[in-house]
């Protein structure tokens, strides 16, 4: 049986860097077992939350606040307003400010947005981008290079952005957003690879990404919890099952453990 440890707890160290977790989930509007999906963030126990597909049409708001309080979390930023992507967080984060910024929109196709902020954990400053890029390649790339722009004008030295990228790592939009950043998956394996679907994973087109000066701990999707936990093994994401990660939406999520530096 293979062993999946767990990811590092958020905490802060003594040279005032902040181990943070950090999720990424396209929930599907909330269409699917929301007492599922609540129960899968809540084991993640994330202080960021990239959400993908976040309400968007009658009492978005009051769906998404409820959601984000039964997984101990608050809203950040972004729902309808960013077309979609959201951000939660929990009490640990610092607000310094938020931005919804809507993509140009193509004839025919979905609009797009990307949900932006800078919080503080402690002495770290974190920049923070929620996306999910368009189904058509050209649109993706391009959108792929606008997040690249907004978040190098968030003014700050460290940040980390994810989503739904609707392309696989071997894709140009995947490739360009590698090439700048850091791929966390690939920096540091852990859990599960495939993000789509939870019947049957098979491909990786949900991730998070980091610039280069925070240390990856782990990154992928949290395995569920296994008959050898229950008997008292400790390892792998407790609390997670397979039957709620199937139920929860049409994504599994990404789970990633960083060190972000204390600013100067």
């Amino acid at each position: 049986m293979l062993i999946v440890m767990l990811l590092p707890n958020s905490r802060t160290e003594p040279d005032g860097s902040a181990v943070i977790r950090v999720l990424s989930y396209n929930i599907r509007s909330m269409r699917d077992d929301t007492e599922a999906l609540a129960r899968v963030i809540t084991a993640c126990a994330p202080d960021l939350v990239l959400v993908q597909e976040a309400p968007r049409f009658f009492r978005w708001r009051k769906k998404l606040a409820r959601l984000a309080a039964a997984s101990g979390q608050v809203i950040l930023t972004g729902g309808a307003t960013a077309a979609g992507p959201a951000i939660l967080c929990n009490l640990r984060a610092t607000v310094e400010r938020t931005q919804d910024v809507l993509l140009p929109l193509t004839p025919g196709l979905h609009r797009r947005g990307l949900a932006t902020a800078v919080v503080r954990f402690g002495a770290a400053r974190l920049g923070v981008i929620s996306c999910h890029l368009s189904l058509q390649q050209d649109e993706r790339y391009d959108q792929a290079g606008m997040l690249l722009d907004r978040l190098a004008g968030l003014g700050v030295e460290h940040a980390v952005a994810g989503g739904d990228l609707n392309e696989r790592p071997d894709g140009p939009t995947f490739r360009l957003l590698s090439d700048s950043l850091q791929d966390c998956r690939t920096t540091a394996p852990w859990g599960g690879e495939f993000t789509s679907t939870p019947t049957d994973p098979h491909q990786r087109i949900d991730a998070v990404f980091a610039t280069k000066g925070i240390e990856v701990l782990g990154c992928g999707v949290p395995p569920p919890l296994s008959a050898s936990l229950e008997r008292g093994d400790p390892h792998e994401q407790p609390g997670i099952t397979e039957t709620d990660l199937r139920a929860a939406t049409d994504h599994l999520p990404v789970l990633a453990a960083l060190r972000v530096p204390a600013t100067a």
